[in-house]
């Protein structure tokens, strides 16, 4: 795997780093293991003034970590600038609340002469991170935050495509005062993950990526007894129902669809719209994704970044055509890209019913799925027709009705009259093909830990 830095935007390759070599992963996991050992003892107080140095450094060099953001995957600056700030929020969330998430628990017993049953949550050891490309800080702190301020150790394997970004995160959690070997980035090639995987000094492994990567780490670390937790695909549906503000769910649509150039996960990749507003919804859609602006994603003007990678671009581009001849129909919408650097064109995919199965596709780009529901029921059913089951979003002027209405949709997240989006006070994760476990908040920050029973009982007490 060659760990290569190229900007999307021109092409140029900026700079190349070689893959770890075996001995670089074992010194790896060595320290990290030794760090790990004296870290597990180190107070609340001492774990949340690392992370709140960390979330000070994002936020007074904000613009030079968005910069690599932008140069190395092509995301907006503007919305590179967004996922520093929210990095630095996460932080800023676990140095206050780690401690009292991770409080030992008193738990209710049938009958209190049998004992005082209390819960402890221990730190296990060393985390291997699998990040992706989308979000090169983001997706990084979201697991380091909560599993350093757990008192465990982590161990980065980054998409090999931000090697900067990186090295950045590295260099971030050392100027913030982080004991040497706790946080290690490592340009891994393929054959060490499963060599960190059957190390006994690892707990576990927390993926971010597509679900053919799931499948294969999952795997790994299944044979090798450790927890993973996989954060996959998704094809969230955006509901508008029959009763939604119409202008503003067009707005929010486009938005939804085509933030960092349709490259998310959570992104609204199928548009669902009831029967009475789909004519006046899709016209205000075409309208605004007409308005978006291809170009340097570090002018400020620009509003539809290029996708990821050459790579990406020919990706879709073929998966389009394979989803046309299921009998797929496609329609350029928006202003014509660029011809130069990784630019998609818009596009909107209809005929996707039952019998083309491109209506199962995730579509990593700014391809939309649009969908016509006959009332509300049918919306559901056409939501819940997916092997994904990540976010989604239920558009209507009666948030009673968007709450049953999003109870019935099958997913690990809603939002109702918004676009999904991240948070660093929220969960974040999925089910089915969208993967299994919880990042963020206290779910998170528990995901690789000992939940220990400690029972204190009298001496006397029958067996």
């Amino acid at each position: 795997m060659a760990y290569a830095s190229t900007n999307p935007y021109t092409g140029e390759v900026l700079a190349t780093f070689p893959d770890a070599t075996d001995a670089e992963v074992q010194t790896a996991l060595a320290q990290a293991h030794a760090a790990y050992e004296s870290w597990r003892e180190t107070s609340f107080a001492e774990r949340a003034r690392v992370m709140t140095a960390a979330a000070a450094i994002l936020r007074r060099d904000v613009d030079k970590y968005a910069l690599l953001g932008t140069l190395e995957m092509g995301k907006l600056f503007g919305e590179s600038k967004k996922e520093v700030i929210l990095s630095a929020e996460i932080f800023e969330y676990y140095a206050k609340f780690a401690e009292k998430l991770l409080q030992p628990e008193s738990l209710p017993v049938a009958d209190p002469s049998e004992g005082k049953a209390t819960l402890v949550h221990e730190p296990l050891g060393i985390v291997l991170a699998i990040e992706p490309w989308n979000f090169p800080f983001y997706q990084v702190v979201r697991i380091i935050a909560p599993q350093l301020s757990a008192g465990n150790a982590v161990l980065l394997k980054h998409a090999s495509n931000l090697p900067q970004c990186a090295a950045a995160c590295q260099s971030l959690m050392e100027e913030a005062g982080l004991p040497k070997g706790l946080f290690r980035n490592l340009y891994a090639a393929r054959p060490h993950t499963a060599m960190i995987l059957n190390d006994p000094r690892v707990c576990g492994v927390a993926l971010t990526g597509s679900e053919g990567a799931g499948v294969i780490i999952a795997g790994t670390a299944g044979k090798a007894l450790k927890k993973a937790t996989m954060e996959l695909g998704g094809a969230d549906a955006f509901i508008v129902l029959d009763d939604a503000d119409v202008e503003k769910a067009a707005k929010w649509a486009v938005l939804g669809r085509h933030w960092n150039a349709g490259q998310v996960c959570v992104s609204a990749k199928r548009l669902i719209v009831a029967d009475a507003v789909y004519d006046r919804f899709l016209e205000l859609y075409k309208k605004g994704v007409a308005e978006l602006k291809a170009g340097d994603p570090m002018d400020p003007a620009t509003t539809l970044a290029p996708l990821s990678s050459q790579g990406a671009k020919d990706d879709l581009h073929d998966q389009v055509t394979r989803a046309m001849s299921h009998g797929a129909k496609v329609e350029v919408i928006g202003a014509p890209v660029p011809g130069k650097g990784a630019f998609f064109q818009p596009l909107l995919m209809t005929g996707l019913d039952e019998n083309n199965e491109a209506r199962h596709w995730e579509f990593f780009g700014p391809v939309t799925q649009l969908y016509r529901a006959k009332d509300e029921d049918d919306a559901v059913r056409i939501a819940n027709d997916s092997p994904y089951g990540l976010g989604g979003s239920v558009f209507t002027r009666d948030e009673a009705r968007g709450a049953r209405v999003a109870a019935r949709i099958r997913t690990g997240m809603v939002f109702i009259n918004h676009p999904l989006a991240p948070k660093a006070d929220l969960p974040f994760g999925g089910i089915a093909r969208s993967g299994y476990g919880r990042e963020l908040i206290g779910l998170g920050i528990k995901e690789f830990v000992n939940h220990k029973l400690i029972n204190t009982v009298d001496i006397d007490a029958p067996f």
